[in-house]
């Protein structure tokens, strides 16, 4: 029995032997190559592109821009003021020549009061002051009647004279406001508008004014004191220039060219003193380079006879 139990404990301790071997040998083998994990596809985040209106040939300066001259071009930059779409930019007007390819911005194209003009009207500033402008009442976008008053001297004071001189005008600015939106020099960046107590007084009135009738308004102001008289925005009455004499004009036309002037041709005619103070009929001086005295040129147009006296170095004219 005892021998059967020795038999027994060595053959147990012959396998012990052998599984030590066995696991000896296994920690030699080396362990089988794990194969790597396919890496999962990924597309690379395409580059934002941005939509912005380019010249496809030179752009002049001073020329307004033509629909075929831009595209719409796809750009990685979106430049501060870029126009996304053609219809935005066509007829708008370069500042200085562009390039093709160049992107359009709103910088590099005419802004302002410029582009509040109707075309034949130009933007006339004239000197304003408290009674002038209706007490400071007057407002970027208002229609006004401009009056003159013409003073003769002391010594014809019957010879002085006011009328309408240009009905219905549109203001394009008073003081620092206008209506082009750009903030005046006294709001903050939010936009909030100076408080009344600390407004300055208007010192200029910007007026649109066609071209024909510049020479009036300039002649006006410079001879007598302009007046404005705000009106209704509604109230589009104007005069009946049928029923008066038309002005004469400093510079005669041609007589092949027949016909009145009219716009720029009228404006480069130019009107004289006399002739605004007068009327349409207003006489000529009988000599070229003569002064006119003040009282002459306020004078209304002959009716009939006339008698020039002289006193000393004044010349007056007496209608009758």
């Amino acid at each position: 029995m005892i021998r059967f139990t020795q038999i027994i404990a060595g053959v147990l301790v012959l396998l012990a032997l052998l599984l030590i071997g066995y696991a000896w040998m296994l920690s030699r083998k080396p362990p089988p190559p794990v194969a790597a994990p396919q890496p999962v596809a990924q597309l690379a985040p395409a580059e934002a592109t941005f939509p912005v209106v380019v010249a496809t040939k030179p752009l002049p300066a001073g020329q307004a821009i033509e629909a075929g001259a831009l595209r719409v071009a796809q750009l990685t930059i979106n430049p501060a003021g870029a126009f996304m779409t053609v219809a935005e930019a066509v007829g708008r007007v370069p500042v200085f020549d562009l390039g093709t390819g160049a992107p359009l911005l709103e910088n590099q194209l005419v802004s302002g009061l410029a582009l509040r003009l109707e075309p034949g009207e130009r933007a006339v500033a004239v000197k304003a002051d408290e009674v002038m402008g209706v007490a400071n009442s007057v407002r970027p976008g208002d229609f006004v009647d401009v009056f003159f008053a013409l003073k003769a001297d002391g010594r014809d004071v019957d010879r002085s004279q006011s009328r309408l001189l240009l009905a219905r005008k549109r203001v394009l600015a008073f003081g620092t406001a206008s209506v082009d939106g750009m903030p005046t020099s006294g709001e903050g960046r939010g936009g909030q508008k100076p408080q009344a107590g600390n407004q300055q007084p208007a010192r200029t009135a910007v007026l649109a004014v066609p071209v024909e009738d510049v020479n009036r308004l300039a002649l006006g102001e410079a001879n007598g004191r302009l007046l404005l008289a705000l009106r209704h925005p509604n109230d589009t009455a104007e005069p009946d220039p049928t029923l008066f004499a038309e002005l004469q004009t400093a510079l005669q036309p041609a007589r092949r060219n027949g016909g009145a002037l009219t716009g720029m041709d009228r404006a480069l005619a130019g009107l004289t003193t006399q002739d605004l103070a007068a009327g349409g009929s207003a006489r000529r001086p009988a000599q070229p380079g003569i002064a006119v005295p003040r009282a002459v040129l306020a004078t209304a147009a002959p009716t009939g006879h006339e008698v020039e006296i002289i006193r000393g170095d004044r010349r007056d004219t007496v209608r009758y």
